[in-house]
């Protein structure tokens, strides 16, 4: 029977996934009701404040479901009241025979518990059908519910295999090819936000949108850090004057704010201008201040496109939690190109960064190796 679950399973994951990006700070859930060996009903959690994937496929059901019948879910139900009723309270007023769970809830408070009280109920339940995949499936909220007063701040870095970025001219287009850049808009679609600073502004001239085939463009809110004053009189840049400009949002200073001409047309269109935190007597964002700021915007996950400079003050702050690193099967060989990662000057293999619960997928010709940091 195993292999049926795995192949339900399977079946609720990609089901979750139609929330991709939308539940934020809840999680994508995916849940299916099984009358003998037949899918009857399907469910997921579309939007906060919506549905539970489990209330969903009952509805979607439209009776009750016959003796014997089986539920498959994503994520341990919940057992206790938020927007919604505890989903377990919907399980067992609705006679559930079984319940097969991939992984269960990461708030050490609800850990186990909503299967617990359906083991006393005479639930047969089964956990840990595809449990890694289905962790997977929550990276921000596995991070929200730990960590409720910061973002989950994740890079994404595309490098050769001698791990530089650019060459030494600047030029990095396009170092991975058509497939990664597609798996890279998936996950743009995912976070809230995503970040760049103003070197990748000038050098690249990017949209900062998820561009997936069949769909129309999404913009998360684009957070552009200048605190030097970079950008200059940036007019024409696309961020700053396209159909997403009230998606955007520049984090400068004040001085550099007064003088800057394409800000006072920017906020013409709609466009934020932020004062950015900065360490005391520096230039330097301070991330952990950001990472603060951007959970109180409700921007519980950050995507961040760093050049080599906003890499360094990440990892120098141990502000960065994840990485997301795209490698092409390419070497540039040039000391003078640009790399990914520098000054950490580590002297033994103890001081170097360690990445944990690694996942390493290929798409084309490219690998893509991500993990928590």
């Amino acid at each position: 029977m195993e292999t049926q679950y795995r192949a339900w399973m399977h079946r609720a994951i990609a089901l979750a996934r139609r929330g991709w990006g939308d539940t934020h700070p809840n999680p994508v859930v995916g849940a299916l009701i099984i009358e003998g060996d037949s899918v009857v009903a399907e469910g997921y959690h579309a939007k906060a404040g919506q549905l539970h994937a489990e209330r969903a496929a009952f509805r979607d059901l439209g009776r009750k479901p016959k003796p014997g019948s089986i539920m498959v879910v994503t994520l341990e139900p919940c057992s206790t009241y938020g927007r919604t009723p505890p989903c377990v309270d919907a399980i067992i007023e609705n006679e559930i025979e079984t319940l097969i769970v991939g992984a269960t809830d990461p708030n050490p408070e609800h850990r186990g518990k909503g299967l617990e009280i359906l083991r006393e109920r005479g639930v047969n339940v089964i956990s840990g059908i595809e449990a890694e995949t289905c962790e997977g499936l929550n990276l921000i909220f596995n991070h929200h519910i730990e960590n409720a007063g910061e973002s989950f701040f994740a890079a994404k870095v595309a490098t050769t295999l001698d791990g530089k970025i650019a060459t030494k001219k600047g030029q990095s287009q396009w170092i991975t090819g058509p497939e990664a850049r597609a798996n890279v808009a998936g996950w743009r679609r995912y976070f809230p936000a995503i970040l760049v600073g103003a070197g990748t502004i000038l050098k690249d001239d990017p949209s900062l949108t998820s561009r997936i085939d069949g769909k129309d463009p999404w913009c998360p809110k684009r957070l552009v850090i200048d605190t030097k004053g970079e950008l200059g009189n940036a007019d024409g840049m696309q961020v700053f004057s396209d159909a997403f400009c009230k998606q955007t949002a520049v984090l400068t200073s004040v001085a550099f704010e007064a003088k800057a001409s394409y800000l006072r047309q920017f906020r013409d269109l709609g466009g934020k201008v932020i004062a950015a935190p900065v360490l005391p007597g520096s230039t330097h964002v301070d991330w952990r201040a950001l990472s603060r700021w951007c959970a109180a915007e409700g921007l519980y996950g950050v995507y961040i496109e760093p050049g080599a400079g906003l890499m360094k003050t990440l990892i120098d702050q141990g502000a960065l939690q994840y990485i997301f690193q795209y490698i092409a099967p390419k070497i540039m060989a040039d000391n003078d190109a640009y790399a990914a990662y520098s000054g950490m000057n580590a002297e033994t293999m103890s001081d170097v960064l360690t990445l944990k619960d690694v996942k390493i997928e290929t798409f084309g010709q490219d690998v893509l190796l991500r993990g928590s940091v």
